[in-house]
């Protein structure tokens, strides 16, 4: 039997002030518990069975965040594309699946060519494929991403599109780039305000609700697991302030909440 921590997420807006801000599903990835997350064992998931499915996956959405401001619209992170990869023995990963992000951005109103700008959280797969997908859809938007990731991964293909971007810089109304590495070289968050409210989306800073508590423990794929670590820790502080709620693109079907008593709670 599913949760909401064990599916894959649907659509769902919320409003942050003057922010209009979308989650658009583009599909799914299966993330083996013990192999996602190495430092675990079947003890520690034993005590945490309502994080994975009947198959011992983390369920792990994929897709990207509308941020709409007076008609202006902006996309954090652009999913994996229409694929499908089945797990292979040897990948920390299991199964990915997607297609499904131009849809979903056409029944928030959107078309690709309304999105002035697309900002990546990082340079993986499951974050960049539909700028590398054979329609080119987003070709008209300025790709937006650390200049340290842009060095460490840059794909010369999408580079007529890009524009780096400093820490702390203001990419869009009310939204700023905040370098958050360890999973990948320049990692970022973009870190939302208006209204009072923040919202901070996180990217693969944080794959799962279970990271909360445990900040400690890394994935298998991240680049320097030990500063990782550090700014998952900054990063889960930073989610427990007044007034800030958390994005979090893999989190299954509950992408959006708050940390309470060092926990996820759904918003």
């Amino acid at each position: 039997m599913t949760n909401a921590t064990t599916r894959p997420a649907g659509m769902r807006t919320i409003q942050l002030g003057e922010l209009k801000v979308s989650y658009v599903p583009d599909g799914v990835v299966q993330l083996p518990g013990l192999s996602w997350l190495p430092a675990t064992t079947e003890e520690f998931w034993t005590d945490h069975p309502e994080y994975l499915d009947e198959g011992g996956n983390l369920v792990a959405s994929i897709g990207g965040l509308l941020v709409e401001h007076r008609g202006r619209a902006l996309l954090i992170d652009a999913g994996v594309g229409p694929v499908f990869y089945p797990a292979e023995p040897g990948n920390a990963h299991g199964a990915i699946r997607g297609g499904d992000l131009l849809d979903n951005l056409a029944k928030l109103g959107r078309s690709p060519e309304q999105i002035e700008a697309v900002a990546i959280t990082h340079l993986h797969l499951d974050h960049t494929g539909w700028l590398l997908h054979d329609a080119r859809p987003f070709r008209g938007a300025e790709v937006l991403l650390t200049g340290p990731e842009w060095a460490a991964d840059g794909n010369p293909e999408l580079a007529p599109q890009v524009r780096t971007v400093a820490d702390g810089e203001e990419i869009f109304p009310g939204v700023r780039a905040s370098l958050v590495p360890g999973h990948t070289p320049g990692h970022a968050a973009y870190v939302l305000s208006s209204g009072g409210g923040r919202l901070i989306a996180f990217g693969d800073a944080l794959h799962s609700p279970v990271q909360v508590p445990h900040p400690e423990l890394s994935a298998a794929p991240d680049h320097d697991p030990a500063e990782s670590a550090v700014f998952r820790r900054r990063l889960v502080g930073e989610l427990a302030a007044p007034d800030t709620l958390g994005f979090g693109v893999h989190f299954a079907d509950v992408q959006f909440g708050h940390v309470v008593d060092g926990a996820w709670n759904p918003a």
